[in-house]
C-alpha cells in the first residue's frame, strides 16, 4: 500500500527562486572569462544541481585547483549581483504555497548563507526558516539520496512518505535513490525528458503542484 504524503520537500534554485537563469548565465560568463567556453546548455547538464563542491571539482579537473578557486569566488561575488538586481520567485509557486496544507521544508544543494540570501531577497526565508536543509550538512551531494534522507530523518518522516520538488537531473535522481516520490518541475532550463523516470511526475506549471499532491 502506498503511504500517503506528509511531508514536501522543496529543492530552492529553479523551484522557490528563479535563480537556475541567473547562475547559468553567470556560468557562461565565467567561463569565456576563465578559459572554459560553456553554452546554457553544457551549464544545465554539467552543473545544474549540484553542490558548489562538486562544481568547482569539475572546474579543477579541467582549469586547475588556482583557477577554480577564482571561479568559485567570482561566482559568488556575480550571483550575488545578479540576485539583488532583480530576483524573483518561480512564477506561480507562492499561489501552490498558499494552497498547500503538508508540512514543508527545503533541500538544497546551496550553501545555508546562500539560501539566506535568495530566499530572503524573495520574501520566502520566514516560509521555512528552522526547516532548511543544506548539502553542506551531509557527504554526499545529489544525485547521491544523503540530502533528502537527512530532511526527512530531522523532520521525523519516513521516506516513503515524502514527495520531492526538483527541476534538475541530479535532483529527481537523489528523490528516486532515496525511496520517495519525484515531482520534476519542468518550467525552467531544465527538459522535461531530463526529469522523467519511474516514481516520478514530470510538470510545467508550478501552480498546479497543490493538485499533483492531492494525486499521489
Amino acid at each position: 500500500m502506498i503511504k500517503p504524503i506528509e511531508l514536501v520537500i522543496f529543492d530552492c534554485d529553479g523551484v522557490l527562486v528563479d535563480s537556475e537563469r541567473i547562475a547559468a548565465r553567470v556560468q557562461v560568463t565565467l567561463g569565456a572569462e576563465l578559459g572554459w567556453p560553456l553554452t546554457e546548455d553544457e551549464v544545465v547538464a554539467r552543473f545544474i544541481g549540484r553542490s558548489h563542491a562538486a562544481i568547482r571539482e569539475q572546474v579543477a579537473e579541467r582549469l586547475g585547483q588556482e583557477t577554480a578557486a577564482v571561479w568559485a569566488e567570482r561566482f559568488e561575488q556575480l550571483h550575488r549581483e545578479a540576485v539583488d538586481a532583480g530576483l524573483t520567485p518561480v512564477e506561480g509557486l507562492l499561489e501552490a504555497l498558499d494552497e498547500i496544507t503538508l508540512p514543508t521544508c527545503v533541500a538544497s544543494s546551496g550553501s545555508h548563507e546562500k539560501m539566506r540570501h535568495t530566499l530572503g531577497r524573495t520574501g520566502l526565508y520566514e516560509r521555512f526558516a528552522g526547516r532548511i536543509h543544506s548539502s553542506t550538512e551531509v557527504a554526499r551531494g545529489k544525485p547521491a539520496p544523503d540530502l533528502f534522507l537527512y530532511a526527512a530523518e530531522r523532520m521525523g518522516v519516513a521516506p516513503a512518505a515524502c514527495a520531492v520538488v526538483e527541476d534538475s537531473r541530479p535532483g529527481v535522481r537523489a528523490a528516486r535513490a532515496a525511496g520517495m516520490r519525484a515531482l520534476g518541475y519542468a518550467g525552467g532550463l531544465t527538459p522535461a525528458e531530463h526529469l522523467e523516470g519511474p516514481g516520478t511526475v514530470v510538470f510545467h506549471d508550478m501552480r498546479k503542484l497543490p493538485a499533483l499532491l492531492r494525486e499521489m
